[in-house]
């Protein structure tokens, strides 16, 4: 999971797949941490992707760093019911708590893949799987 997390870090933004029915979906996001063993992501209980991943939990992330290499990473998204992840999130990145507290009524709805691959590949050549 480690590998996973420094290669989301390095790249900064990456790119969450999702499906609206038969339409693809895909959005920039900022947010992963990790935690008990996993890689956690957020999104907001309001948005249409977290209705998205609730009627279909199969996603992938892709992100690329500017040496040309990236990384898929694929498997079914799980929610997390702890309060604490979505703690850990909102003080990895305070300025969401903005948008999600109690006056806005929004939550942060944390989760992580399971059933999960994940590759790293080069400009050219074949990929190394990681997980």
């Amino acid at each position: 999971m480690s590998r996973i997390k420094e290669f989301l870090d390095k790249a900064g933004v990456f790119f969450l797949a999702t499906a609206d029915g038969d339409q693809p979906k895909l959005r920039p996001l900022g947010l992963s941490i990790e935690m008990d063993g996993k890689v956690l992501f957020g999104v907001g209980d309001f948005k249409n992707v977290y209705k998205q991943l609730a009627a279909n939990p199969k996603t992938e992330i892709v992100a690329a760093l500017p040496d040309g290499k990236w990384l898929r990473y694929t498997g079914k998204a799980v929610f997390e019911t702890d309060p604490k992840y979505a703690e850990a999130a909102l003080d990895a990145m305070p300025d969401l708590r903005a948008i999600y507290n109690e006056q806005t009524g929004n939550k942060m709805m944390v989760f992580h893949l399971e059933d999960a691959s994940a590759v790293v590949i080069p400009v050219m050549g074949e990929g190394e799987s990681i997980l």
